[in-house]
């Protein structure tokens, strides 16, 4: 476990990584497919009622050109459908990736998040248009600005739905998750068992 946490934190190549573990290159490679995805995170099945979930998507530079596609990034990526719980904090879902030239709306419901959260209240960003979501308010055709009610609730919608940024900015701290080298689901394994990392740290 600690050496798939090791790969997951630096990034390193396991031409690197296995001799600081005295074993070789291929046992590394063993390791990493066997034990990283039984550290996945386990989507929630169940929410409270007065639930609120956060969703946004990250890209996640992809080197495996069979699941990624060139992004707004300009770089070959994968798109990850990240929801939190906005009161804890922890992440309940991720979907799976997409590729990374898809936007959130189609990413939202094609990587399975969408179905994974059911009816529970979701808040998103604009890019989330049309999908039923929390979204904020937005000027109508020929109208100069928003009533100050509808701009005091995106302030409020921002506030909150900034902690899903601040969730990504703590999982990027795991460095393959800017430049994955991992083929196939290796990367939909490194993100959830990041994900379950996240939640036990903040967790305690």
């Amino acid at each position: 476990m600690l050496l798939v946490a090791a790969y997951w934190r630096t990034n390193l190549t396991l031409r690197q990584l296995a001799p600081l573990f005295g074993i070789s290159k291929s046992a590394a490679d063993r390791i990493i497919d066997h034990l990283g995805p039984s550290l996945a995170l386990q989507p929630r099945k169940r929410f409270r009622k007065d639930a609120v979930l956060i969703v946004d998507g990250t890209l996640v530079p992809t080197r495996d050109h069979a699941v990624a596609e060139q992004s707004k990034n300009y770089r070959y990526s994968t798109n990850h459908q990240v929801v939190i719980d906005a009161d804890t904090r922890l992440v309940v879902s991720v979907g799976r990736p997409v590729p990374g030239n898809r936007n959130d709306c189609k990413a939202w419901e094609l990587s399975g998040a969408k179905a994974a959260v059911g009816k529970t209240t979701v808040i998103a960003d604009g890019g989330y248009r049309g999908t039923g979501l929390v979204i904020p308010h937005r000027r109508e055709p020929g109208q100069a600005e928003l009533p100050a009610w509808k701009e005091e609730h995106n302030a409020s919608h921002r506030k909150v739905r900034a902690r899903v940024e601040h969730t990504f900015a703590r999982m990027k701290t795991w460095k393959i998750l800017r430049d994955c080298r991992l083929k196939g689901d290796g990367v939909h394994q490194a993100i959830l068992g990041i994900a379950h990392l996240h939640n036990m740290t903040l967790a305690g």
